[in-house]
């Protein structure tokens, strides 16, 4: 009887344990704030539906403190389980210092192309550290009401693209196109790296920048500069003081009818405007070129290295990897186009019409984030700058191109 009661005990002891080994809390970090809603309404709550021992709770912070914040609960060990993660070198940074986990060995990711896997491998692509989630695609937004009002058709060559501006200034009624220079970012994001990819041929000339093989300072590289040039002219009175809200304001308000755009604006522009919006490509430069597009692998998701819950966490990663979750994300944030090899089928007209581009063009990442913004000076933050002074004439471009290459040189061996 003692043994067949002390049998019992441990049997008892094993099934406590072992439902116990199951219950986790997963915490997420991430800079995606705006998303709140979506993960506490659409995505956690499907996870848990499917895993009931698995809780999971999504802890974002202000975008501009989430790289600060994140390394500060790293190296305090306080971070979460698991970690949103910016593309290529500052999530790589995170790996190398040994606060991601390796996950190539998670079945899940051979749902993705080795393309959209880049943005968060070491550069020998030996390990993976991040599971991708989605990619945004660069563009413009326009107001279609206002197009129609003044018989413009949607510009596909630089021709077009002038000479529509040209009449939306000429009647006056609207801004022919809202974006500033006082945060600097746009004039770079949704300036260079946005039309920039039609003259330096995509990843054909991205690669070769890294490699040494074409300099900052080649024709197609200082071209983009003076077509921003350009653009000074179309902006608006007060375009050097206009912020980034401005922008949108201006364009959701109905002041401005084109935006040079991210698909990440579709969710908010989509409450705000009460106008019918459409897209076009980034206009190329002759009638019949082959059009590029900045399709750039944005936002993936990590394990904390430290995490006390791995196996968890594991779980989880397999999830967001999966159809279901592509679905899901694809659906709730419009504009940001899931990665996996599945196809989604997505609802929302004005996504459709811009991720419909990766039929049209070839795709690249934008040109500063892989590689080459690993030193001092860091040529992302450059570009910024050197856009800006494009735009208002502070500099010509073949000068900016020269500066550029110079503060590359000083630090990256194959451009020395």
């Amino acid at each position: 009887m003692t043994r067949k009661v002390l049998s019992l005990a441990l049997m008892s002891t094993a099934l406590v344990t072992s439902a116990y080994a199951q219950d986790a809390t997963l915490n997420i970090e991430s800079w995606r704030n705006d998303d709140l809603a979506l993960w506490q309404e659409k995505i956690i709550p499907a996870f848990e539906a499917e895993h009931p021992g698995i809780k999971v709770i999504f802890s974002p912070s202000a975008p501009a403190e989430y790289n600060a914040v994140l390394n500060s609960k790293l190296e305090a060990g306080s971070a979460g389980d698991l970690i949103t993660c910016r593309p290529f070198d500052a999530s790589l940074a995170l790996y190398e210092n040994g606060h991601l986990t390796d996950l190539s060995d998670l079945d899940a990711m051979g749902n993705f192309s080795d393309v959209a896997k880049s943005a968060w491998q070491t550069d020998d692509g030996s390990a993976s550290f991040c599971v991708p989630m989605a990619s945004v695609i660069h563009g413009f937004i326009y107001n279609k009401d206002a197009f129609n009002e003044l018989g413009i058709d949607a510009p596909t060559t630089e021709a077009e693209f002038f000479a529509a501006l040209d009449k939306i200034k000429e009647d006056g009624t609207y801004i022919p196109m809202a974006m500033g220079t006082n945060d600097q970012w746009e004039a770079a994001t949704m300036g260079y790296n946005n039309i920039g990819p039609n003259y330096w041929k995509g990843e054909e000339g991205r690669q070769a920048l890294i490699k040494g093989e074409q300099k900052l300072t080649d024709p197609q590289w200082v071209a983009p500069y003076a077509t921003l040039a350009k653009w000074a002219d179309y902006l608006g009175d007060g375009y050097e003081a206009q912020t980034y809200p401005d922008s949108q304001n201006l364009f959701t308000l109905g002041r401005a009818a084109v935006y040079p755009a991210g698909s990440w604006e579709i969710s908010g522009f989509n409450t705000q405007a009460d106008f019918e919006m459409g897209a076009f490509k980034p206009p190329v430069q002759n009638a019949g070129d082959t059009c590029y597009i900045s399709d750039h692998t944005d936002i993936g998701i990590g394990l904390n290295a430290a995490s006390e819950n791995q196996e968890a966490a594991r779980t989880f990663l397999a999830w967001v990897a999966s159809p279901e979750f592509a679905s899901i994300f694809g659906n709730a944030l419009p504009g940001f186009f899931p990665l996996s090899s599945t196809p989604v089928e997505l609802e929302d007209p004005l996504a459709k019409e811009i991720v419909g581009w990766r039929d049209e063009c070839e795709s690249t990442i934008r040109s500063t984030y892989q590689i080459l913004s690993r030193g001092t000076p860091n040529l992302e933050n450059e570009t910024w700058g050197a856009s800006v002074a494009a735009i208002k004439g502070a500099e010509t471009p073949e000068a900016l191109g020269q500066q550029l290459q110079d503060g590359l040189a000083t630090w990256y061996a194959p451009h020395q």
